[in-house]
């Protein structure tokens, strides 16, 4: 019996050896470092990891092991940071130009410079100075920024592995976001992607509710939901997860021509060329590798104290209701309200709309609350939301007088109605305008024909 009993504890941890010891070779062979880009892995690393905003390095956009310099630049927060580190980039991009036009002049390297930068290129057969000169480009550090990330991720990293976990996803995704929004859930970007995951709002709609009212790419969860649905799909359609990750930010469509034309990730990444696929695309999963390694280095740091997840309860509400009106019953401030339901737009938050009929409302996980959840007075509820009315643009009217007219600002005016200071109205546009309404459910009018009807009657 204890022979017995020792082979089947001899079975046991070979069992658990080979489980573990094959876990990293699976995630390993699902998310290759192929040799081709090693170097601009190793790139990336040193800008989550070694170089802060202070600091901007200049190197060959093609070549990422060839760094000329690191500007030390003004902190940001400095009036005027902005146009005097234009300047110091400015002055240090010129000097390499300069360095690397006498090297393509075909004189020998004479000054310290010209020999170190000379020799950074020794590895490469027939370097072209002519093309590196051209070729200059400037990264801004981010170890600052990144650390910000990782203690960010504490809150939200648990649910987007549960998530991942159940789609059966490789929960090495769950750290995508380092790259998209440094776990920043309310994030934009300059083509006015938002949230953790950095939809765009065409991309977006697909998945997610995008309007006036909520904006579900802000909501951490929901998004999430639809990026492992997203990577999913580019994942089915091409493959390997390298080319479903470059696809996320290069675009389904042009990925998969890519790999009919070209096949292999690595001949994509050396050989497609387009106008959409850059220096962003073509980096992108070169990035997402060097992000997974520097933040699970981070995460063993023991100084490193990350937030935690939001103990929270749900309420899927039965009709329309005000953001302040809910606050109040439930006794929660509006930072609270607003950070756990970052989806609710500025219009509802600020009372101009209902919260809508519908949404997954998030509350504190207290006991108070939960009593609260179970004995919902009907008054919290409208069965309409408020009404929308349009302004028809004549001539003479601008955004200012617009706003005036309706006793509104002007900025909320281009936000609703996606304008920018450059945008000019015209005569015969429409213009959403917000307006209040006060029709509230009764305890006599909740059946499905008078719901029904409301909503036939919502413009």
């Amino acid at each position: 019996m204890a022979f017995a009993s020792q082979k089947n504890l001899l079975r046991i941890f070979l069992l658990i050896t080979l489980l573990t010891g094959a876990l990293p070779a699976m995630a390993e062979s699902q998310f290759p470092l192929y040799p081709i880009i090693q170097a601009n892995v190793g790139f990336w690393e040193k800008i989550y990891g070694t170089y802060t905003t202070r600091q901007g390095i200049l190197h060959d956009k093609e070549n990422l092991d060839i760094i000329y310099a690191i500007v030390n630049l003004v902190d940001w927060n400095t009036p005027g940071a902005a146009k005097i580190n234009k300047q110091l980039v400015k002055i240090a991009r010129q000097r390499y130009k300069n360095i690397l036009s006498t090297l393509a002049s075909g004189a020998p390297p004479a000054s310290r410079d010209e020999k170190r930068i000379s020799a950074l290129f020794k590895k490469y057969k027939h370097p072209s100075f002519h093309r590196a000169r051209d070729n200059i480009r400037l990264q801004i550090g981010q170890k600052d920024r990144f650390l910000q990330g990782v203690i960010r991720s504490g809150a939200y990293l648990p649910a987007i592995k549960r998530i991942l976990r159940a789609k059966g996803l490789p929960l090495e995704l769950a750290y995508l976001p380092h790259v998209e929004s440094s776990f920043n859930p309310r994030a934009y970007s300059k083509v006015a992607a938002a949230g953790l995951w950095q939809f765009t709002r065409s991309t977006g709609r697909q998945y997610l509710t995008i309007n006036n009212v909520i904006d579900e790419r802000l909501d951490v969860y929901l998004a999430t939901r639809a990026a492992a649905d997203f990577l999913k799909e580019n994942h089915r359609q091409l493959g390997s997860w390298p080319l479903a990750l470059t696809a996320y930010n290069y675009g389904r469509a042009g990925m998969v021509r890519a790999q009919q034309q070209l096949g292999s990730y690595e001949n994509i990444f050396t050989s497609h060329n387009s106008k959409l696929f850059r220096f962003a695309s073509r980096n992108f999963y070169s990035e997402f590798l060097a992000a997974l390694r520097v933040a699970r280095k981070l995460e063993k740091d023991p100084t490193i104290i990350r937030d935690r997840p939001w103990a929270s309860t749900s309420l899927r509400l039965k009709g329309f209701a005000k953001a302040s009106a809910l606050r109040k019953y439930f006794g929660v401030s509006p930072q609270d309200f607003s950070h756990l339901n970052p989806a609710l737009r500025p219009p509802v938050l600020k009372g101009k709309k209902y919260v809508p009929k519908g949404y997954l409302l998030r509350l504190p996980a207290t006991k108070s609350i939960r009593k609260k959840i179970s004995h919902l007075p009907a008054s919290l509820f409208h069965h309409s939301q408020v009404r929308t009315i349009f302004h028809k643009v004549r001539r003479g009217d601008t955004v200012s007088s617009i706003a005036r007219k309706y006793h509104i600002s002007q900025k909320e005016l281009t936000r609703i109605n996606h304008l920018n200071r450059k945008s000019a109205i015209r005569s015969g546009q429409k213009l959403r305008i917000p307006a209040h309404g006060n029709k509230r459910i009764s305890r006599h009018a909740k059946s499905i024909h008078t719901l029904k009807a409301t909503a036939k009657r919502k413009p």
